[in-house]
């Protein structure tokens, strides 16, 4: 998913409460499926409803957007349109992916691996309709923003944070970069200790911020440049150069400028180069979104949660309250604020 870019990039680690006030455009697609692929039981099957509705991604967003408000954060999500025609291949590849990976989780299940068949479930995870439909529901009964993207959601994102509407994008791809985001915030909606897949070891996941400006300073680098770096390597519009990754695609444009020469150097041809280009500086984008940060339909939110999917009323009520109060300590501060405002 996307390009990686974690062994050359500059990366600074923070906490949750050192992204206070800020407001951050996350990629809800990518976001739902860190939660479908990690909140399951120890079989690596989803949680669910007693009709069988898969919730582990309502539980995802009821619980880490608590925190995230909690913190003094303003999350909004923006939601993929239709995809780019350049997108088909990595589709289908994914689909396919994913299709293996339910059949070796059904025969690790078969064969009582529960280990095995939890680490084959994970990858097995699959976005539907539905599961885009319910999340926007909650999200919105949360009081949370949602944002439509014309194709691409992790592009609107990097878009509405080069405009200012928001601090920064939030995504586990680094492509956010290449689209313009000034800044990008990764493990935003997945922190603390990961089982590492296959194994029985963990590790710590931290919130990660990536600055274009810094990046490209360090790298010494154009953004144009940093995208060729990446259409070397392969991204989710193009296959990319076997034998390249990130060290040895940025000494390529470092030797030669753009991929185009160093591509004529190694004797090897891209399809649809330009067009690839295209797609990360002049992507399909809107400006019809608000971003506007409401109090929970507290609710709403039970009835949908409890009433529908069999939530623990008592852990939602305790969830609400939490940004209840942090909402009402915000508005507090913002009239003692005013006050100060008016005899300063």
């Amino acid at each position: 998913m996307g390009v990686n870019l974690s062994d050359i990039v500059p990366i600074d680690i923070v906490q949750l409460e050192d992204l206070a006030g800020k407001s951050i455009a996350i990629d809800a697609y990518n976001a739902i499926y860190q939660f479908l692929s990690v909140i399951r039981q120890p079989d690596g099957t989803p949680l669910m409803d007693a009709k069988g509705r898969v919730t582990s991604h309502l539980a995802g967003l009821l619980y880490r957007n608590t925190n995230l408000i909690e913190a003094g954060i303003r999350p909004s999500y923006v939601f993929d349109g239709i995809p780019p025609e350049m997108k088909k291949e990595t589709i289908l590849e994914r689909s396919e992916k994913r299709a293996k990976a339910k059949a070796e989780w059904e025969d690790a299940l078969r064969k009582g691996d529960y280990e095995k068949a939890f680490s084959k479930a994970t990858r097995a995870s699959r976005i539907t309709n539905e599961i885009v439909e319910s999340s926007r529901i909650l999200l919105t009964y949360l009081g949370v923003p949602v944002v439509q993207a014309p194709e691409e959601g992790e592009a609107q994102a990097a878009y509405m944070a080069s405009k200012g509407d928001v601090w920064a994008a939030s995504s586990q791809d680094f492509d956010s970069l290449l689209f313009g985001a000034p800044r990008l915030v990764r493990n935003l909606t997945l922190t603390g200790k990961r089982k590492m897949p296959g194994r029985s070891d963990y590790k710590t996941v931290s919130i990660e911020v990536i600055e274009l400006n810094k990046t490209l300073s360090q790298l010494e680098l154009t953004r144009e440049q940093l995208i060729d770096l990446c259409i070397l390597m392969g991204t989710d519009y193009n296959a990319g150069v076997s034998g390249i990754g990130p060290k040895k695609a940025l000494k390529l444009i470092h030797e030669h400028g753009n991929i185009d020469s160093a591509l004529k150097d190694i004797g090897v041809e891209i399809p649809r180069l330009e067009g690839v280009r295209y797609l990360f500086l002049d992507y399909e984008k809107t400006d019809e979104y608000v971003l506007d940060w409401k109090a929970p339909e507290k609710g709403k939110v039970i009835e949908f949660l409890c009433e529908q999917h069999d939530f623990s009323k008592s852990r939602v009520e305790g969830a609400l309250s939490r940004i209840e109060e942090r909402q009402k300590t915000e508005r507090a501060q913002t009239r003692a604020q005013s006050s100060l405002d008016v005899f300063g």
